[in-house]
């Protein structure tokens, strides 16, 4: 029988065993026995917390959405004008949390899955939702409504895109030169229109 109050704890530890395993393999294809094992506990257990692997798969997912919508929050909350508001949401995209090998080969992982996963499918939409309008709350208040949509939905194809080539090793090789990339992009698109 479980121990009181380790639940939490232990459920943790399989989500970043499954994050770690993905990483590693570069892929989905790890078994639960496997991921308890780098988790440090018994299979039965993992399949106590999370019954079948897509269940402990999907609630992997959620877990690195969650904590990227809690640092996108923080880095929100601290921006003082709308251009700094769509910095912000391009440092966090490649923040040193969120630009980890093991979570970028996660989420390449998790893109191909959702092809055949309506529960992954919906997870992704809800993150180019956020994305696009965490994108648009700096944007708007910049371009006309129009224009700051294009822009959004390139910036966010320019971060997924960068998540690619470093989930293939190909292309920028760190977090400073692909925020030097988006940003020279928005520059472009955003000089001599910025308000204060």
């Amino acid at each position: 029988m479980p121990k009181v109050g380790m639940e939490p704890l232990r459920r943790k530890a399989l989500i970043d065993a499954t994050i770690s395993a993905i990483g590693e393999r570069g892929s989905l294809d790890v078994t639960m026995s496997e991921i308890a094992g780098r988790a440090g506990v018994s299979s039965a257990l993992a399949h106590h917390y999370f019954g079948a692997k897509d269940e402990l798969l999907f609630a992997t997912m959620r877990h690195i959405l969650a904590e990227l919508t809690a640092d996108m929050r923080r880095a929100l909350q601290s921006a003082g004008s709308p251009r700094e508001r769509v910095s912000a949401v391009v440092a966090v995209n490649f923040s040193e949390i969120q630009f980890r090998a093991e979570t970028i080969a996660a989420w390449l992982a998790f893109y191909v899955e959702a092809q055949k996963s309506a529960a992954l499918r919906r997870l992704l939409r809800i993150y180019a939702r956020r994305l696009h309008s965490n994108l648009m709350s700096g944007l708007a208040g910049i371009l006309p409504r129009a224009e700051a949509d294009r822009v959004a939905e390139a910036t966010a194809a320019m971060i997924d895109g960068l998540y690619i080539r470093r989930a293939l090793k190909d292309g920028v090789p760190d977090a400073a030169t692909a925020i030097a990339l988006v940003e020279d992009y928005l520059e472009t698109k955003l000089s001599g229109r910025q308000r204060q």
